[in-house]
């Protein structure tokens, strides 16, 4: 199967729509901010309209307006969450180490700046991507290059920075 369609595969759910691609614990992660908003943070927010709303005037009541607009923020991240949540599709923690996959974890050389440190990056999807705790996303310049590449291949990737030049020199 090609690269093209196995990708495509991972990123459909099974009725067809554009999945949310998680690891186990990005799951969990994002049901307990969804929880967290629904259970305690919309509570918080309809006291603060209640008491804003007792001041009286509300067309000069920058409490109301504000207690309003944090309200309509937290419903729509709720929306948001609720459909990455239905949408997901769990990242198998369980792959083959021969080549990168979503899930695998690459140690690489950058021979652009022939540093002997290695990177190191577990690519994921969008969702959980955070660079600074070496998560990338499978959509982001480097992860889109790196899936289906091998140990000792090397890619060329055009970043913000400029042009480099990366080898994998191990995959977990």
């Amino acid at each position: 199967m090609a690269k093209k369609d196995i990708l495509k595969d991972a990123l459909l759910t099974d009725d067809g729509h554009k999945a949310t691609l998680l690891t186990k614990e990005g799951l969990v992660n994002l049901k307990e901010e969804l929880d967290h908003l629904k259970l305690v943070k919309r509570k918080e927010v309809a006291a603060r309209i209640k008491e804003a709303i007792s001041f009286g005037d509300l067309s000069e009541n920058s409490e109301y307006e504000e207690a309003k607009n944090e309200q309509a923020f937290v419903e729509g991240r709720i929306l948001e969450l609720e459909e990455k949540v239905k949408s997901a599709k769990i990242i198998s923690d369980k792959h083959t180490t021969k080549s990168v996959q979503l899930g695998s974890t690459v140690h690489l050389k950058n021979l652009t700046k022939k540093r002997d440190e290695l990177e190191i990056y577990t690519i994921v999807g969008s969702t959980e991507a955070d660079p600074f705790d070496g998560k990338i996303s499978n959509e982001s310049p480097v992860g889109s290059m790196l899936l289906e590449k091998a140990k000792g291949d090397k890619i060329k990737v055009i970043v913000p920075a400029g042009n480099v030049e990366y080898e994998i020199m191990k995959l977990v």
